[in-house]
């Protein structure tokens, strides 16, 4: 008999979700994790009593029930409302685009109005041309019209991902959700939150009990370490499992550059997006708004912010986003290929499965993972 039952390499949502599955299950479990820390790209640091998120801004919001009460065993959530609100030149808007976006842009008090507005900017568009887009500027026009593509969605997009509009495929803007509503919030979820104290406490619910070692690469230890185990949960990159047999998967990643700052508020918004393609940084974090509201802002006399810039993934660097275009694609139906074939091996995760997840997605996964493999 080995000694664990499962080794699970990375503790982020989907790694942690599983070990306190399978520790509740009577399994023995060994968490391995590359980084110094636990929690994967949920991690949060105190700087200046504020808890910041060190790998960006994690919300969490669902509409999946179970996922919900799943969470709620470990840590409270706050009131906290996703509202972004975007810059561009001076001006703000409301996101998502709803009727205070539209009052900003055109005046307009009325959704008739405003549909009017759009409806007028999209027929301009349409006779332009009558044959299908062929790249994301022409399929964004066809949906919203040239005042709020130039204004809110060009220069993000464009630094999103490196590269212009015209050069982007058209399938990456499917549909552009537009509300008729005085409504800021983000999200359509039931749920909606953040962990009371930060992710951490999350991460330590799912993870107490269960042994865990940092700093401890899976690639580079592989033999010793899935020697260990019944079975192996894994979480990381794919391709780097297969030491890039196919070749090297496509990323986008983000790097950030963190300020304290002498001030108890400095933009009145968790998340402010910069729109326009000249600043070089997409958006502005302020940490403090994730879990102070109204007046308690101001019990802090300092506040910290996050700058991120969308670059070019490198060697080294955190991957973040996947590139899902066909190339892409068919690389990793390569791999995945090879991962079907695996007995004891399972995948699991953003990077594993090569696809963008939200948190309570990436959870509800590891969920019916543990049900197939443990609790079943």
């Amino acid at each position: 008999m080995k000694q664990y039952d499962y080794l699970i390499v990375g503790s982020g949502l989907f790694g942690a979700t599983f070990a306190y599955q399978a520790r509740q299950a009577g399994k023995r479990c060994l968490v391995v994790e590359k980084r110094s820390h636990l929690g994967g790209n949920v991690y949060c640091e105190q700087v200046e009593g504020i808890n910041v998120h060190q790998y960006g801004a994690h919300i969490f919001h669902t509409s999946n029930q179970e996922v919900w009460n799943f969470v709620n065993r470990f840590v409270a959530f706050n009131r906290y409302t996703n509202s972004p609100v975007a810059h561009y030149k001076g001006r703000l808007y409301n996101l998502p685009f709803n009727m205070n976006t539209f009052y900003q842009m055109w005046g307009v008090t009325r959704p008739e109005e405003a549909m009017r507005k759009i409806e007028e900017q999209k027929a301009l568009e349409n006779k332009a041309s009558d044959s299908e887009p062929q790249n994301l500027e022409e399929q964004a026009l066809r949906l919203v019209g040239r005042d709020i593509y130039e204004a809110l969605i060009k220069g993000y997009t464009e630094k999103q991902w490196g590269r212009p509009c015209t050069e982007l495929p058209a399938f990456i803007i499917r549909r552009l959700p537009l509300r008729f509503v005085f409504d800021n919030n983000y999200f359509n979820d039931t749920y909606q939150g953040i962990p009371v104290g930060g992710y951490n406490a999350l991460i330590e619910g799912l993870l107490d009990g269960v042994e865990t070692r940092l700093n401890t690469d899976f690639l580079k230890h592989r033999e010793e370490l899935t020697a260990l185990a019944e079975k192996v949960i894994y979480t990381g990159p794919i391709d780097a499992f297969y030491d890039y047999r196919f070749g090297a998967l496509s990323y986008r990643t983000v790097c950030f550059e963190q300020e304290v700052l002498n001030t108890p508020n400095f933009q009145g918004n968790a998340v402010v997006n910069y729109t326009e393609r000249e600043v070089p940084f997409t958006r502005i974090i302020e940490h403090k708004h994730f879990e102070s509201f109204g007046q308690a802002v101001y019990d802090n006399p300092k506040t910290v912010i996050s700058k991120e810039y969308s670059v070019e993934f490198k060697t080294g660097m955190e991957p973040y986003y996947p590139v899902n275009d066909e190339q892409n694609t068919a690389l990793y139906n390569q791999y995945k290929t090879l991962a079907d074939q695996e007995e004891k091996v399972f995948f699991g995760g953003r990077l594993a499965e090569y696809k963008y997840y939200d948190m309570a997605p990436t959870i509800a996964r590891a969920l019916e993972l543990a049900k197939r493999l443990i609790l079943n």
